[in-house]
């Protein structure tokens, strides 16, 4: 029409709106840049427009416990309780688990792969987890059948559980029919179900199978006192697929030493945190000193985090706004 600007206003936009399209940028552009753009896009970052889903499960590989701590509490308290998934690896503090408790109303979709929970903590925050329907605990050592009979009681909406294992962390360990029992009698939902590397028997396998009917798909490398007939599954459970046990897989491939997931190569990211929230600015940069000196990094790359004063940006050497 005549007379209107042919600029967008893209500062207009309604936060949700926002929070949609800089879930396509990366974690570090979102938490450094769009900051800086202007009011409506910081408020956006600041607000839970973002982080309704946090997925930091790749960086969290590379970092230190202690800023892993950081981040993790810095962005659920930034969902106000609207986080709908969450992926991170390595936690290790029972104080970070009950945070992701307190904040799992919405939650549907939880990866905590390498984290160092224990039974007692997942008995005490499952009753929370009830709307999760994807979760993944593979890799996590320290946790046992009563964790997953914890979570079958609780989280009834349960289609999706992860629970594989480094092939060392099982090597010593006589029978794990127990967390299968476990699975068994508690998760009748499931749909795809994976448990690579577990000590486990054929008969715990085929009450598996009888117990969580819907099941689609099962995951059984490295399972190796696991055996089933081709024919009586092809004839029993038509629409099932199984990968294993007997699966050539990087494992085996690399003679289980260094063995890791991770395997593509990715760069390690350096952050430094030199503000957390609102508020801290005026704080001493010495708080900060040392956070991000770990060893063996493959990038020098500082990511510094900030929430707005584009005045005092100079002060701390931020990159300036685009």
């Amino acid at each position: 029409m005549e007379g209107e600007s042919e600029f967008r206003h893209w500062d207009e936009l309604i936060p949700d709106a926002l929070g949609l399209i800089f879930r396509n940028l990366s974690l570090q552009e979102v938490l450094t840049v769009i900051p800086g753009v202007c009011k409506s896009w910081r408020r956006a970052v600041i607000g839970p427009y973002c982080w309704q889903e946090i997925d930091i499960e790749e960086w969290s590989n590379r970092c230190q416990p202690d800023h892993l701590d950081r981040m993790v509490e810095m962005l659920i308290t930034r969902s106000s309780g609207s986080l709908r998934k969450l992926c991170v690896s390595g936690l290790h503090n029972d104080m970070m688990f009950s945070l992701i408790a307190e904040n799992a109303g919405s939650l549907q979709t939880l990866r905590l792969p390498r984290s160092e929970m224990s039974d007692s903590i997942v008995d005490q925050i499952a009753g929370r987890l009830s709307a999760v329907t994807f979760l993944d605990l593979s890799y996590c050592s320290k946790i046992g059948a009563p964790a997953l009979e914890a979570i079958g009681k609780h989280c009834k909406l349960l289609v999706v559980l992860c629970r594989n294992m480094h092939p060392l962390d099982t090597a010593d360990k006589l029978s794990q029919d127990d967390e299968a029992n476990a699975i068994a009698s508690t998760m009748p939902k499931l749909k795809r179900l994976e448990m690579a590397y577990h000590v486990i028997s054929t008969e715990i396998v085929l009450k598996i199978l009888s117990s969580c009917t819907l099941l689609e798909f099962l995951d059984l490398r490295g399972c190796w006192d696991v055996k089933l007939d081709d024919k009586f599954m092809k004839g029993n459970f038509p629409n099932l697929k199984v990968l294993g046990p007997f699966v050539m897989d990087y494992y085996e491939i690399n003679d289980w030493d260094d063995c890791s997931d991770y395997s593509d190569g990715s760069e390690y990211l350096a952050w430094e945190f030199l503000a957390g929230e609102m508020g801290d600015y005026d704080d001493d940069d010495e708080i900060y000193e040392g956070m991000w000196d770990d060893e063996g990094r493959l990038e020098e790359l500082e990511l510094r985090f900030y929430d707005g004063i584009e005045e005092d940006a100079g002060i701390y050497g931020w990159p300036p706004s685009p």
